[in-house]
């Protein structure tokens, strides 16, 4: 039996990440309900944040501390995820994925290794079929077009064999300045790259948003079609209501206040 297509929303706004990490966990919520009666959809959400830097779940307060002081001085959000890894940036300029996806459709149950891969073989699809760009392999979960230059990253979480979380794509050069303030996922050494930066051309984000959820389908063998939030019930309306909310939100620092 094939597998039902995996529904995506790209929003245009850049959207507040604690009212993501809500939508997220109420999204989630509604698979394990509906999942009852098999009735639950699989669902992939583009978009972009506003500045926000996060650490991961098992950072602890007290070791972040101080970074929130600072970063919260230069005109961005600070938050602790409930995704693995450590420290990074989320902003403008970048595309964020988050799947939604329930890997007990797959036969046998997708395990959590495989689907990570597939995840970072979809990113490294989409720079070279988009942009002509080659990431180097790297023994760091994460694209890497150098050693030294990080242009992608991965950070996902799963219950019930739901999933959350999931990628970030540097696109324009937006996010880089506010990169160069951390060592993000700990890597000292490291700094952020981005589609502009390799190519020294600039690229439109909603420009990339089709081709990288088609690739996505590819890797997990799913077809992806746009969601039509109006016929998605209690779903759609929640997608609806943060879209709202973004439109809402007025302007950003586009970069570091300080």
């Amino acid at each position: 039996m094939s597998l039902p297509p995996i529904l995506y929303y790209h929003f245009r706004q850049p959207l507040p990440y604690v009212r993501t990490l809500l939508l997220q966990e109420k999204l989630h919520q509604l698979q394990l309900s509906q999942r009852k009666t098999d009735s639950h959809k699989d669902i992939l959400l583009l978009l972009q944040h506003r500045p926000v830097y996060t650490a991961g779940r098992r950072q602890s307060e007290s070791s972040v501390a101080d970074e929130r002081i600072r970063l919260t001085s230069i005109g961005a959000d600070f938050v602790t995820a409930t995704r693995g890894g450590e420290l990074t940036y989320h902003g403008p300029g970048q595309i964020v994925g988050y799947p939604l996806l329930d890997l007990s459709r797959y036969t046998p149950t997708m395990g959590a290794r495989d689907y990570v891969c597939r995840m970072q073989k979809s990113l490294e699809l989409h720079l070279k079929e988009a942009h002509a760009i080659t990431p180097i392999p790297s023994g760091h979960t994460g694209v890497f077009l150098d050693p030294t230059t990080k242009i992608g990253s991965i950070g996902v979480q799963v219950r019930h064999r739901l999933t959350s979380h999931g990628f970030s794509l540097n696109i324009t050069r937006e996010p880089i300045g506010w990169f160069d303030r951390i060592v993000a996922c700990g890597l000292v050494g490291v700094s952020a790259g981005s589609v502009e930066t390799a190519q020294d051309k600039v690229v439109h984000i909603e420009d990339e948003m089709i081709g990288l959820a088609s690739r996505f389908g590819r890797l997990y063998e799913r077809e992806v079609v746009p969601m039509k939030v109006e016929e998605e019930g209690e779903m759609g309306e929640a997608i609806a209501e943060l879209e709202e909310e973004a439109r809402l939100a007025g302007p950003w620092h586009k970069a570091p206040t300080s």
